[in-house]
């Protein structure tokens, strides 16, 4: 048996007190060192160590219920989160909310960069991912609470451009997590949906003079592990987990789809229901027309339902999603499950699918928005007494080419009916997502302007862009009142195209819109 070969447990109690701890992983249980992570919880419920820990992640982790994040709760285990995601760890983001931790949200996309600068031993992250949204300092410094007050982000200027830098800090111990470990420490991660940033993550704390530590299903023989197969080499691991019963997801125990072994048949995917979620999806697939060979970003929630139609369509072959986890091609799953894809046709690290997305690499990405305001500012970070965190977000928003935000009208009980090419509201909703003045700005409308990205939100009856001076009202649905249904609705009176045009009818009806035959 490997010396490197350890307890759970024992794994923990070389976390000290005060420790800057980083936890790899992302939604669903996706590369998520879960049994370390349980362990952390447990050791602190019998024993208060170790206590006072700030602890990164560079995504969400989680199940939207009682796994990954949300264990970490105990009173006085964490002193302050810096974190990329907290939709899948709302208990965590209630310690947050009630201002009983200190927090920062960062772009995802920047933290899983930031990670490969701190193993550089350079003194932090310079980009442009951030700027005037609540990330840059001249606005919340992304900061979560009043109790947080420290800067981390500063903004410089080099080539006559404003930048965001983002400060280098060592990290004393890391868990991450592969699937197979060699009694030396090389570990390989072949049967996981991605590699997220686990390179970069155990390299930053290495070098930082901390402790790796690498939870896998299962230990072979040294030197029987391929080399190319090797994600992590053992230089950089300290210390082996061995846990057989590891899950590849929260979903199962492994999909060979989700890994790359095998490819499931996709031709029986079952059309969705005539309702609003198809209404705004057809919308926005109209927009892959005339993008032959479109690379896209297609987020969580609304937009996953674009990837849907343009297979129903016949078009996906047109197409290549992408998702920021570093995966491109296949069918990006749904739900809690974001993050990974049936049938990838390549996997990166997540750090270099972002340089891809910040260079301007997406031609159109399709993203969910929670409210939006007259200048054309999105809010998907925090509102009505929730906080998901911005996730890869702003790095996607700010570096596509173009952008489809894509939501119903309003929130809270709407209900609409769909048919003969028409839509009709049967029950409106409470809220307002069009309001005067966002609670967070996650996407910055004057920044797109100034940048000329073309800027859309679709929504179920109505569909409005960025213009010059704000928001302009281009299209309404067949059936629908402008005064009625769209202007009352809206907190704030968009300026009206004088061409103001109706949403394709066939958007409308049950037969299929035949994009394959205009695409």
């Amino acid at each position: 048996m490997s010396d490197k070969v350890i307890s759970a447990r024992a794994a923990i109690d070389l976390v000290k007190p005060g420790d800057t701890l980083a936890i790899h992983g992302a939604g669903g249980g996706n590369v998520e060192p879960d049994l370390l992570i349980k362990a952390l919880a447990e050791a602190f419920a019998e024993t208060g160590r170790p206590r006072d820990l700030t602890v990164l992640h560079v995504s969400g982790i989680g199940d939207w219920k009682d796994s990954g994040l949300n264990q970490l709760t105990g009173d006085g285990l964490i002193r302050r989160d810096i974190g990329g995601h907290y939709g899948m760890s709302p208990k965590l983001a209630t310690l947050i909310l009630d201002n009983r931790i200190e927090a920062y949200c960062w772009p995802q996309g920047v933290m899983s960069q930031w990670l490969r600068e701190v193993a550089a031993g350079r003194p932090g992250l310079v980009t442009h991912i951030g700027l005037k949204t609540f990330i840059d300092p001249r606005v919340e410094g992304g900061r979560l609470n009043s109790r947080t007050t420290e800067d981390l982000i500063e903004v410089v200027t080099l080539a006559g451009r404003e930048w965001l830098f983002y400060r280098a800090f060592p990290l004393n111990v890391c868990f991450v997590r592969g699937t197979t470990a060699d009694e030396k420490g090389n570990i390989t991660l072949e049967q996981e949906p991605a590699f997220l940033e686990v390179l970069p993550m155990a390299m930053a704390t290495r070098n930082s003079g901390g402790i790796v530590i690498c939870q896998v299903k299962r230990l072979v023989q040294a030197g029987t592990l391929p080399p190319k197969m090797v994600k992590i080499p053992h230089t950089m691991v300290d210390y082996i987990v061995v846990h057989p019963e590891q899950w590849q997801s929260v979903a199962g125990e492994y999909n060979p789809a989700f890994s790359g072994e095998v490819k499931i048949p996709v031709s029986s995917l079952p059309p969705m229901p005539l309702d609003e979620r198809k209404v705004i999806a057809r919308r926005a697939a109209l927009e892959l027309v005339g993008l032959p060979k479109a690379v896209l970003n297609m987020g969580v929630g609304m937009p996953d339902g674009v990837a849907l139609v343009a297979a129903e369509e016949g078009i996906a072959d047109r197409i290549t999603p992408t998702i920021e986890q570093g995966i491109t091609g296949g069918i990006p799953a749904p739900g809690v499950l974001f993050g990974m894809s049936s049938n990838p046709e390549a996997v990166l690290d997540q750090g270099y699918q972002f340089d891809f997305y910040d260079g301007g690499g997406l031609d159109l990405a399709f993203l969910g928005m929670a409210e939006a305001d007259q200048r054309g500012n999105v809010n998907v970070s925090k509102f009505q007494g929730r906080m998901p965190g911005v996730g890869g977000f702003v790095n996607i928003s700010q570096g596509a080419k173009a952008v489809a935000f894509c939501g119903t009208f309003t929130a809270g009980g709407l209900e609409v009916a769909v048919g003969d090419g028409r839509l009709s509201i049967t029950k409106e909703g409470r809220f307002k997502k069009f309001v005067p003045q966002v609670a967070q700005i996650t996407f910055s409308g004057d920044l797109a302007a100034e940048r000329g990205q073309r800027v859309q939100f679709i929504t179920e009856r109505a569909v409005l862009v960025i213009a010059k001076d704000g928001l302009l009202l281009t299209e309404i649905a067949p059936g629908v009142d402008l005064e009625k249904d769209v202007l009352s609705q809206m907190a704030f009176r968009p300026k009206i195209a004088p061409d103001l045009a109706r949403m394709d009818a066939r958007i409308f009806r049950a037969d299929r819109m035949g994009l394959a035959r205009a695409a």
